[in-house]
C-alpha cells in the first residue's frame, strides 16, 4: 500500500505511554484475545498481551511514529473519500476523532477498554480508539505494504461504524438489540458485514483518488476479513458452530460484502444489508 508522504488527519490523539490502572482483561477482552490468537496463530490466552503489547509494557519503549504516522494518514484518506461520498447525498460528513492508547483506555462514552478488544468505535463520542500494537501480529504475518493495506481495511471497518452512526444505522441496531438477544445477534451480524461493505466502498473511491493500492493489497484484506468470520472463529475455538450466536457474519459474508464495497463503490448499497433477508446477507 502507498501510503507514505500522503496527507495527515489532525483528528488523532495521541494517549500511548500514559500508564494503566490495572483492569482486569476478561469479558469481551477475553474473547477478543481468543480471536487475535485464531487469526495469528498466536496463544494469547490467560490473559497475556501479545508479543507487541508485552514488550511495550516491560521495556516502556517509545511509541512508535510509523504507527502514528500510518493512521493519521489512512484516516486522512477516510475523510476526503466520506466527505465527497456524503456530498453526493447532500450530507455534511463530519469526521471521527481517533485516538491511538496503549494496554487500555478511558472513553468518554464507552467506559474503560484494554488493548485487548482490538481497534473499535465507540458511537457515544464519535471516536475510533486504536491500539497500535494490535496490528504488530498482522505485521509479522503478512509482511510489508499488503499488512499495511490489511491494518488500513481494519480502520476503515470502525470508520464504517461511524459512517454508520451517522446515517441512523447504529441506532436502529440499539433498538433491535432491546428486543431481546436473537434479535440483537442478528441486527449485530447486519452491522458488521454493512461495516465491510462500507470499507469496500472506501478501497474503492480511495483507489480513484490516490492510487493507494498495489498487487497484493486487496488479497490480503481478503484474508484478513475471511479469518474473522464467526463460523470459522467459532470452529476452531469449540469445534462446532453455533449460527444464533453470530454476532459479525460468516467469513463468506464478510468477504462478499467487502468485495461487493470495493467492486462497486456505490454508497446505497449499505442499504440492503437491512433490507434483505437474513438469510440472503
Amino acid at each position: 500500500m502507498r501510503w507514505e508522504g500522503e496527507a495527515e488527519s489532525t483528528n488523532v490523539e495521541d494517549r500511548r505511554g500514559m500508564g494503566r490502572t490495572g483492569l482486569a482483561v476478561g469479558g469481551v477482552g477475553g474473547v477478543v484475545l481468543l480471536v487475535l490468537g485464531l487469526i495469528f496463530g498466536v496463544d494469547f490466552g490467560g490473559g497475556v498481551p501479545g508479543p507487541g503489547v508485552q514488550e511495550q509494557q516491560q521495556t516502556g519503549q517509545a511509541p512508535d511514529d510509523r504507527a502514528k504516522h500510518f493512521s493519521a494518514t489512512v484516516l486522512k484518506f477516510t475523510e476526503d473519500v466520506w466527505t465527497d461520498q456524503f456530498q453526493r447525498i447532500d450530507r455534511r460528513y463530519e469526521p471521527p476523532h481517533m485516538v491511538l492508547f496503549s494496554q487500555e483506555v478511558d472513553t468518554k462514552g464507552c467506559g474503560v477498554a484494554p488493548s485487548a478488544v482490538g481497534p473499535f468505535y465507540c458511537p457515544a463520542d464519535r471516536t475510533v480508539y486504536l491500539d497500535p500494537t494490535f496490528f504488530d501480529e498482522l505485521q509479522q504475518k503478512l509482511g510489508g505494504s499488503k499488512a499495511d493495506f490489511s491494518k488500513a481495511y481494519v480502520i476503515a471497518h470502525e470508520v464504517g461504524h461511524h459512517v454508520q452512526n451517522l446515517l441512523g444505522y447504529s441506532e436502529r441496531v440499539d433498538r433491535e438489540r432491546r428486543k431481546g438477544k436473537a434479535e440483537g445477534n442478528r441486527a449485530s451480524v447486519r452491522l458488521e458485514l454493512q461495516a465491510d461493505y462500507l470499507a469496500g466502498v472506501w478501497a474503492h473511491h480511495g483507489q480513484q483518488k490516490f492510487h493507494f493500492i498495489e498487487p497484493g493489497d486487496v488479497e490480503s484484506a481478503l484474508t484478513t476479513a475471511q479469518a474473522i468470520g464467526d463460523d470459522r472463529l467459532q470452529k476452531r475455538a469449540r469445534g462446532w458452530v453455533s449460527p444464533e450466536s453470530f454476532t459479525h457474519g460468516t467469513s463468506a459474508q464478510r468477504v462478499r460484502a467487502f468485495r461487493t464495497g470495493f467492486k462497486t463503490g456505490d454508497l446505497s448499497g449499505m442499504k440492503h444489508y437491512f433490507e434483505a433477508r437474513y438469510e440472503d446477507l
